[in-house]
């Protein structure tokens, strides 16, 4: 079974950055669609972006596009997301998540199989 640990979460001011990473135990990231989702306090976890098997192919929520960036590095067996001019909305505990099945990056938790512990990222002055 593929094990998931995110890391790099941590308290931010409104406006800067944090690089968050997700670390497989399988060693076989390129096999899988990855994703990021997180899950704000009092919400259901929502879809933040995805990387499909080819690294090219990636999708974006509406929320984040322009300020998030996913990526894969197969050598290193690791997926990481680059968090730019952060927001207080953008608090929230962020999940590493990877599927086999299908070829399609999706935006519904539900469809991943494998999922991290997840890591804390607090917007705030």
């Amino acid at each position: 079974q593929e094990q998931l640990v995110e890391s790099g979460g941590g308290l931010v001011q409104p406006g800067g950055s944090l690089r968050l990473s997700c670390a497989a135990s399988g060693r076989t990231v390129s096999r899988y669609i990855m994703g990021w989702f997180r899950q704000p306090p009092g919400k259901e976890r929502e879809f933040v972006a995805g990387i499909g098997r080819i690294a090219s192919v990636t999708r974006y929520a509406e929320s984040v596009k322009g300020r998030f960036t996913i990526s894969r590095d197969n050598a290193e067996n690791t997926m990481c997301l680059q968090m730019n001019s952060l927001k207080p909305e953008d608090t929230a505990i962020y999940y590493c998540a990877a599927r086999t099945l299908g070829s399609l990056i999706t935006t519904t938790s539900s469809t991943y199989e494998n999922w991290g512990q997840g890591t804390q990222v607090t917007v705030a002055s």
